[in-house]
């Protein structure tokens, strides 16, 4: 549970820092985009009001910046005849672009009818436009190098994030131990007084077990003692649960690994549930597929069925089919576990039907026998043979319950 926890800590402080690096450096593009595009739509327009031709820096109504803007940019302006001459000024500022490459862009720019855009690596402006010919001038801005800038500044943010969040999650890994080491020392805190209390409340369970029967013998059989004897069983079982269920929280956990038949394992299991479930008036139908094979321990995965059945036969309402199902699914067997609700369940309770003591009013009652430890148990198990447990509503409107497991290593698999 503890490495659990930690990677959890650990992937999403990572997310969160990814996330906060890709805002800022989409920000940042962003904000340069804008500004560049800015400036160079400015630079267009002093060039378009001063045709081009760049008259002395005391002339020009623009500031400092503007005019150093102007001194390095890439220009040159062109105008297209009636009779389909073009004429190409200021190429002096140019270079590498042919001019008939050029002579192609004026052609293209001055037909189309637009007035202002973009063409290449180009931003244009139409100066004059005298018929639908196209003839007519416009001045054109070379922004190639601010395009590459742009690009630049995009692969280099990309990179720098990469590397940020790579470093990002070596650190977290590295330090995230000290940061929840509070929780880590609640965690097995409280496990350890789980297993202490468990083993200490043995002692006084079994002197007061050994008192009942010693007043059975001494008096005549009575209500109260059978009473006793069965509050003695329950806590009993209970103890033994939350010791079992400590034990599978820990990391270093011990269970056996052997190649064991879930198929066989769980008719065994679910054949004396079937009986019960007959005796409470309702039916439990079990449907294996057969020889289905995982590695694990075969206590613990006994445990697991003989709690899902319990709990099937126990909460499910009187008149119901219950319905036990083991399949392959892929390359894990899928042991699922499906009845009706007597009252309806909430998105909310669904989600917390695994969480240790949780009991919906409506279909977990003191009454009924439980303590709400039992699916915890099997999501315990199941996490611990590498698979996991959860809960879902059909369409119908019932519940179900599903396990899925490893497959044992080899063996074939086969799509639902």
């Amino acid at each position: 549970m503890i490495q659990r926890i930690r990677r959890r800590f650990i992937r999403i402080a990572v997310i969160v820092l990814a996330l906060t690096m890709v805002a800022l450096a989409g920000v940042i593009n962003l904000a340069n985009w804008v500004n560049v595009q800015a400036e160079m739509n400015e630079t267009l327009d002093a060039l378009a009001e001063n045709s081009s031709r760049m008259p002395p820096a005391g002339r020009m109504n623009r500031s400092r910046r503007m005019q150093n803007n102007l001194d390095e940019s890439r220009y040159f302006r062109a105008s297209l005849s009636r009779g389909g001459e073009i004429r190409i000024t200021d190429l002096s500022r140019l270079s590498g672009s042919s001019a008939e490459e050029l002579k192609e862009t004026v052609r293209t720019v001055l037909s189309s009818g637009q007035e202002s855009g973009r063409t290449g690596n180009f931003l244009f402006r139409v100066l004059r436009r005298e018929d639908e010919t196209g003839a007519g001038s416009a001045v054109f801005l070379d922004i190639e190098t601010k395009l590459d800038s742009l690009r630049r500044l995009l692969l280099l943010s990309a990179a720098a994030c990469v590397g940020g969040i790579g470093i990002a999650w070596l650190l977290v890994a590295l330090f995230s131990g000290k940061a929840i080491q509070p929780l880590i020392r609640n965690a097995v805190q409280q496990k350890q007084f789980i297993t202490d209390a468990g083993h200490e409340l043995k002692t006084p369970l079994t002197v007061i077990s050994a008192n009942m029967d010693a007043l059975e013998l001494k008096a005549e059989k009575s209500e109260w003692i059978d009473s006793t004897r069965e509050q003695v069983a329950h806590m009993r079982s209970l103890v033994n649960d939350l010791i079992y269920l400590s034990r599978m929280d820990e990391d270093g956990a011990a269970l056996s690994r052997e190649e064991v038949n879930w198929s066989a394992l769980t008719g065994e299991e679910a054949e004396p549930f079937q009986a019960m479930a007959e005796f409470m008036g309702k039916t439990m139908t079990v449907d294996l597929e057969e020889n289905l094979y995982v590695t694990g321990d075969p206590g613990a995965l006994r445990k697991l069925v003989s709690q899902l059945c319990d709990n099937a036969v126990k909460y499910a309402p009187a008149g119901d089919e219950i319905r036990i199902r083991l399949k392959k699914t892929g390359r894990e067997a899928c042991l699922t576990e499906e009845n009706a609700l007597t009252e309806p369940l909430g998105e909310e309770a669904l989600s917390h039907l695994f969480d240790r003591f949780y009991r919906p009013d409506a279909s977990r009652s003191r009454e009924s026998g439980g303590y709400g430890i039992g699916l915890s148990m099997v999501r315990a198990i199941a996490e611990k043979h590498g698979g996991r447990a959860w809960a879902e509503r059909t369409a119908e409107g019932r519940i179900r319950f599903l396990c899925e497991l490893p497959l044992r290593h080899g063996s074939p698999a086969k799509p639902e």
